[in-house]
C-alpha cells in the first residue's frame, strides 16, 4: 500500500529544491497537495511548483522572497531547509579558505538566516514545521570533510536550541541526518569512495531521495506533532549514535 500524507490547504517553501534530495522533498510535498515554493539558485523542471531565485547567503534575497508570498496572501506552514554545498573533499590543511568559508555560508549561515527570517510569520500565523536537512557528517564527523562536517554539526544543535525556544508556539523544529544517498552530488565523489560508503553500510546500499522525502513529509504532518528537536537519521544503520 502507497503512504501518503495530507498536505492539503498547506504552503511549502522548500530552499535547494531544484535538485537531488531537494527536487524529491519538493515532488513529495506537492502530490501531498501542498502548494510549493522553491527557493534555489537554479530553477528546476516542475510545472506543479513554483520557482524563485533565491541566494539563501543573502539576507535581501530572502526578505524580497518572503515580501513575495506575503503579498500574495500566502502563509506558509511548511519550511524545508535543503540548501547545500559540499565543497572539496580534502585533508583540512589544505583547504581552501575561501571554498569552506563557503560551506559554513551555505549549510549553517544560510540556513540560520532563512529560518530567522520566516520564524516570526509562522509565530504571527500560529504554528508550522520546520525540517533542517543535515548530514551524517555533523554526528560523526568525516576526514577530508572536515568543514561540511562542522556546518552539519552546527545545524543539529541550532535544530535542538531554536525547537526548545518556540515549542509551545506550535512551531515544530526537526532536522534529518542522512547518510549516503544516491544523488549526482555522492556519485561525483567517484566509484572508490561510493564502493566504501555502501560497504560501510550495514544495508550494503546508499539510500534514495525518495526515501528522505517521505521521511520530510512525514514530519511536515500532523502525525508528528508531539517530536520537535529530534535528528532523524538516514543512513540504512550506519549511524551509530
Amino acid at each position: 500500500m502507497p503512504v501518503t500524507y495530507d498536505l492539503s490547504g498547506k504552503t511549502a517553501v522548500v530552499t535547494g529544491g531544484a535538485k537531488g534530495i531537494g527536487k524529491a522533498i519538493v515532488e513529495r510535498l506537492a502530490g501531498s497537495g501542498a502548494k510549493v515554493h522553491v527557493w534555489d539558485l537554479n530553477r528546476g523542471d516542475l510545472n506543479s511548483v513554483t520557482y524563485t531565485k533565491v541566494d539563501v547567503t543573502n539576507p535581501k534575497e530572502i526578505e524580497a522572497a518572503i515580501g513575495t508570498l506575503i503579498a500574495q496572501g500566502a502563509r506558509v506552514d511548511i519550511l524545508v531547509n535543503d540548501a547545500g554545498y559540499l565543497g572539496r573533499t580534502t585533508p583540512y590543511e589544505n583547504h581552501d579558505l575561501s571554498d569552506w568559508h563557503r560551506i559554513i555560508a551555505v549549510n549553517l549561515v544560510g540556513l540560520m538566516q532563512v529560518t530567522q527570517a520566516l520564524l516570526p510569520h509562522m509565530q504571527r500565523w500560529g504554528g508550522g514545521r520546520i525540517v533542517n536537512m543535515g548530514s551524517l557528517a555533523g554526528k560523526e564527523g568525516l576526514a577530508k570533510l572536515a568543514a561540511y562536517s562542522a556546518a552539519s554539526a552546527g545545524v543539529i544543535s541550532f535544530t535542538k536550541a531554536v525547537a526548545r525556544e518556540v515549542a509551545e508556539t506550535g512551531i515544530r523544529i526537526n532536522c534529518v541526518a542522512p547518510g549516503p544517498i544516491d544523488t549526482d552530488m555522492i556519485r561525483d565523489l567517484g566509484a572508490d569512495a561510493i564502493k566504501a560508503m555502501i560497504n560501510d553500510s550495514p544495508m550494503k546500499r546508499l539510500g534514495t531521495p525518495d526515501e528522505v522525502a517521505h521521511m520530510v513529509a512525514w514530519l511536515c504532518s500532523d502525525a508528528s506533532d508531539f517530536n520537535t528537536g529530534a535528528v532523524f537519521d538516514m543512513s540504512g544503520g550506519r549511524a551509530r549514535y
